[in-house]
């Protein structure tokens, strides 16, 4: 198995402190985290695209840049690019441009975006937001693959015989279909013959488990084989401590602060209490005993190869979340690597070739 951090670099006041970093304090947070993460041996580390309050993560692959010439080996990557919201030329161009200064470590994870924000922002509406997902996914897959392009579409001007620089450096990056609980994303995954990545934060296993099956399904509809689908799932929570006590106990404020947000701003709230977040959700909460069997139980449904945790620390101090990740690698990690199988990142491509571990 595979382990990505992740971070949609939420700009909110500590809620301990109760201070507010500056934007510029934040970023640079997130980027040294990423450095602690492949310090520590951690697969990949992603970052995601909001365009909206509390978050400034608007621009990944800027990030996700300052990150490469920080590190060396660790796996980049999006978690999601809204190509919905964007012209895929220019995508392209950043990711191109991504993917060769950082020695072809770039994996996307796509998706139509969600909020109300990027209506404003971008005339971007749910009416219209998974046609032009389709659309500038199918034009930024043939750009990557093309050196000059004809193209009609609906969305953005046409193109003839035109040639986006840079050209990458991997012939065909991995792209994966960030999906929450519809099938138009997984229905776009299968026909290209692409992995998924569930978003598996929101609900209880379920639903997310039976869009998983329809994956499935619409693979095998189009003649792929079975053992080539890929899939990647989220987590709703993560703090690991020697015992179960000490880990509740250390994300207990963290979980309140959340919910007292979701209350405020209106959401719905399925998991009422810690006790019920632990219990029902895919939150890794607990000691490494009891996240080695959580993720085992998840895998039995989904059968994925790549996880991502939560690389912000809202209510846990900086020790708290650093003993937490030097834990996990330690005690969990190295159990779940031996016993779930898993295909290489783009990251090995450029290193000798990996065997699946």
């Amino acid at each position: 198995m595979k382990f990505l951090l992740m971070s949609l670099i939420s700009h909110r006041p500590d809620p301990i402190s109760q201070e507010k970093k500056s934007p510029a304090e934040r970023l640079r947070d997130v980027v040294d985290t990423a450095v602690l993460a492949e310090e520590l041996g951690f697969d990949g580390f992603a970052v995601g695209e909001r365009h909206e309050d509390p978050f400034i993560s608007s621009s990944p692959p800027v990030v996700l840049s300052n990150i490469a010439a920080r590190t060396s080996t660790i796996g980049l990557f999006t978690a999601v690019t809204t190509l919905s919201l964007l012209d895929p030329v220019r995508a392209f161009e950043d990711y191109s441009t991504l993917d060769n200064l950082s020695g072809g470590r770039l994996e996307l994870i796509i998706g139509k975006g969600n909020g109300t924000a990027q209506a404003e922002l971008f005339h971007v509406t749910a009416e219209d937001q998974w046609d032009r997902n389709r659309e500038a996914y199918e034009l930024f897959r043939t750009l990557w693959a093309s050196e000059n392009v004809t193209w009609n579409g609906q969305f953005r001007p046409s193109l003839t015989n035109a040639k986006a620089l840079p050209r990458p450096l991997q012939d065909r990056i991995r792209i994966w279909h960030g999906s929450a609980t519809s099938q138009e994303s997984v229905d776009l995954a299968a026909y290209y013959g692409d992995p998924i990545f569930s978003a598996n934060v929101t609900n209880p296993i379920q639903p997310y488990a039976e869009l998983i099956r329809h994956y499935r399904e619409r693979w095998a509809h189009y003649g792929r084989r079975p053992e080539d689908a890929l899939v990647g799932a989220g987590t709703a929570g993560f703090h690991v401590a020697p015992t179960s006590q000490e880990a509740v106990a250390a994300y207990r404020f963290t979980f309140e602060s959340r919910l007292a947000a979701q209350r405020q701003a209106g959401l719905p709230v399925v998991f009422d209490s810690l006790e019920d977040l632990v219990e029902r959700s895919s939150a890794l909460i607990g000691s490494p005993e009891q996240v080695i069997d959580k993720v085992g139980r998840y895998h039995e449904q989904f059968g994925h190869e790549v996880i991502h945790l939560s690389a912000d620390a809202d209510g846990v101090t900086p020790c708290q979340q650093r003993r937490s990740l030097e834990l996990f690698q330690s005690d969990v990690a190295p159990v779940l690597r031996e016993r779930i199988r898993s295909r290489p990142l783009s990251a090995n491509k450029y290193s000798p070739k990996e065997v699946l571990v």
